[in-house]
């Protein structure tokens, strides 16, 4: 019997061939796997945006930290905060082993960041003037979180699911935070409905935004279908907003706040959701790094990326000196 040629022997077909064969079988994809390039930039775009934001999340509320209404409360937010930039962190350790074999380090991922050639979700660039802000992002910001990082629990990539399964444990519990403080603000006085209502007018297209276009056409990228086709995700863009719209839309409405839409719907024969569109050009201007609170807070996280430089150095001589 002839031997087997090596994998090494094989030709880039026949090695790519096996790959989809493994996800389609549902195989987990591991750092050190022979993986198509097109497959490693899928995965770079997606893990390093979802790291950063997790970070860049974090500035929202971690302004209302010094200006919660009751120790109780500026401790659950100071605890959320941390954990969002855990969940960064933890990502950009998974994106690094996928960079690293680019000639990349955490270093550029972040200097990407800074030069605005790296994304982050459209609803991290907005201000939130207000305490009912914190409580609008906590809900829904974090509740529309939750719909698309449990689609990707199932991911091809292992390291990617793995990380996954600890930040939804985690996000559940940013969002029953998120409810308490909607509830309290709801059932307070007339001024705090009339802050949560208007938390809610100034956020609702900024979330139906959170998903990303309805298709392809709108961006002129099949970033999606990549993602679709090596089972990065499982569902659509839109399939994750009519989840979403679903979900919230019954629990606003049962608060008796209002939804800054009279044409929003639901059709019993389409089985969907009829909105009013955001405004898409204004999405694309945001996540390309000219949204309201874009440069301010990309200048916060450098100023504390340098501070902490010094941290990363003494490490790094401790790691040389220790082989």
């Amino acid at each position: 019997m002839a031997a087997a040629v090596p994998f090494e022997q094989w030709t880039a077909e026949e090695k790519y061939g096996h790959f989809m064969r493994r996800i389609e079988n549902g195989e987990k994809i591991e750092a050190d796997d022979w993986m198509p390039d097109d497959y490693r930039k899928a995965l770079i775009r997606l893990i390093t945006m979802h790291g950063i934001s997790e970070i860049m999340g974090a500035f929202p509320e971690k302004e209302w930290v010094p200006k919660a209404p009751t120790l109780r409360r500026k401790l659950a937010i100071m605890a959320k905060v941390q954990d969002e930039m855990g969940h960064g962190q933890l990502l950009l350790r998974v994106a690094e082993d996928l960079v690293k074999p680019c000639g990349k380090t955490r270093e550029d991922i972040l200097q990407d960041l800074f030069a605005k050639r790296l994304k982050f979700h459209n609803v991290f660039h907005m201000p939130s003037p207000t305490w009912a802000d914190a409580a609008v992002i906590a809900w829904l910001v974090d509740g529309a979180a939750i719909l698309s990082q449990t689609m990707m629990l199932k991911t091809s990539y292992g390291p990617y699911g793995r990380a996954l399964k600890r930040i939804c444990q985690e996000e559940s519990f940013h969002a029953k935070h998120g409810e308490s403080l909607t509830l309290s603000l709801a059932e307070g006085t007339p001024a705090q409905r009339r802050m949560l209502q208007e938390a809610i007018d100034r956020w609702w297209e900024p979330l139906l935004m959170f998903f990303g276009p309805k298709t392809k056409e709108a961006t002129g990228h099949t970033n999606v279908d990549k993602n679709l086709k090596y089972k990065l995700r499982t569902k659509t863009n839109e399939e994750l907003r009519q989840e979403f719209l679903s979900k919230y839309v019954p629990k606003i409405r049962l608060l008796g706040l209002a939804i800054p839409d009279p044409t929003l719907r639901y059709d019993d024969e389409k089985g969907e959701w009829i909105y009013r569109e955001p405004d898409w050009n204004k999405f694309k201007q945001i996540v390309t790094g000219n949204g309201p609170k874009t440069d301010e807070r990309l200048r916060l996280r450098r100023t504390s990326y340098e501070n902490g430089r010094w941290v990363r150095e003494a490490l790094a001589q401790w790691k040389a000196a220790a082989v």
